[in-house]
């Protein structure tokens, strides 16, 4: 089987570099890995001999990827000038796109004390720019958020922990999850990344940041993409910077918000909870699953975030005694 996949791998590189020697206007050269995300597409770095410019090749096997979204919502964050990549040739029947290079810094290595005020303030702005886009994108309706929140309990709790719930106990999960998709359906739906975070946000010394990873965009509740920046799973930042970041948000927001300060906080805090539970589930699916072991490492963070949220608020408390009776008593055993 790894033989099999190997050679196929290879038989992929070999029609992507034919493609790259048939652009003309382009003398593309020195392949080599850019980076690969949780999904079967993967991005090479190639250098423009003619111009000393690298530029992204993007390999999206049309079997397993439909580039469609990604050229759609491209042009959807271009028009409204937020720094995507420009596309400047594509086979789509072979599944190659030939994309700028936004570089490799991403946000993650460059975010600290005295950094993160200017670059999550341009993450703002291109945030609100975002959100200014008008389409007809897959809503972000019950049935992903519930989906989403399904991965939960099989892949973090049953495969990952060896923990089981009783019916009461899944009980327990379903109300939370009623509860928590009820607050992000009354929320303003806008123009959602879903994957807004400091790993897809790249520093650039022009329309920074650039954005990348934004092919499966939706439309869905307004506070979904600041729980993505703001209660990123690679790095955490006091609550009290958070929320001095969430205020100026909502100085800078064109949107008429229907709520105070205090409610849109609280759906910031439950829509945290909705997507950290689907990331404990697909994080240990991207272990078991697809032997991505890295972001094993991503997880207490991840589960923080939702404990912190649950000491919170009163109506979360079922859900932090069915984490203090499962998961975190084993934890601590571990």
């Amino acid at each position: 089987d790894y033989v099999s996949l190997s050679q196929q791998s290879q038989e992929r590189m070999s029609r992507l570099e034919d493609w790259l020697d048939s652009i003309p206007s382009h003398k593309l050269t020195d392949i080599r890995p850019a980076s690969a995300d949780a999904s079967f597409r993967r991005y090479f770095r190639v250098t423009d001999s003619n111009t000393g410019e690298t530029l992204i090749v993007m390999d999206a096997p049309p079997d397993r990827e439909d580039c469609e979204p990604f050229i759609h919502i491209t042009r959807l964050l271009r028009s409204v000038g937020v720094n995507a990549p420009d596309i400047i040739t594509m086979d789509l029947e072979q599944g190659f796109l030939l994309l700028d290079d936004l570089g490799n810094r991403q946000y993650l290595d460059y975010l600290d004390e005295s950094s993160s005020d200017n670059l999550y303030s341009d993450a703002l702005t291109a945030l609100i720019n975002m959100q200014r886009i008008q389409d007809h994108l897959p809503p972000y309706d019950k049935q992903r958020l519930q989906d989403e929140m399904g991965l939960f309990e099989p892949w973090y709790l049953n495969r990952h922990l060896g923990i089981t719930l009783d019916d009461a106990q899944k009980s327990v999960l379903d109300s939370i999850f009623d509860l928590l998709i009820e607050s992000a359906l009354e929320q303003p739906q806008v123009f959602v990344h879903r994957d807004y975070h400091s790993r897809n946000l790249m520093l650039v010394d022009e329309n920074n940041p650039g954005v990348i990873d934004y092919q499966d965009a939706v439309i869905g509740p307004v506070t979904y993409d600041l729980v993505s920046l703001f209660k990123d799973c690679y790095i955490e930042w006091p609550g009290n910077r958070v929320e001095h970041w969430l205020d100026k948000y909502l100085q800078l927001t064109p949107i008429e918000l229907p709520v105070d300060r205090n409610q849109f906080i609280r759906w910031f805090d439950l829509m945290g909870v909705q997507r950290h539970l689907k990331v404990l589930g697909i994080f240990a699916r991207l272990n078991y699953r697809d032997g991505k072991s890295q972001y094993l490492d991503d997880l207490p963070l991840t589960l923080k975030y939702v404990v912190d949220a649950c000491n919170r608020y009163d109506e979360l408390a079922p859900l932090l005694n069915l984490l203090e009776s499962t998961v975190l008593q084993h934890s601590e055993a571990g």
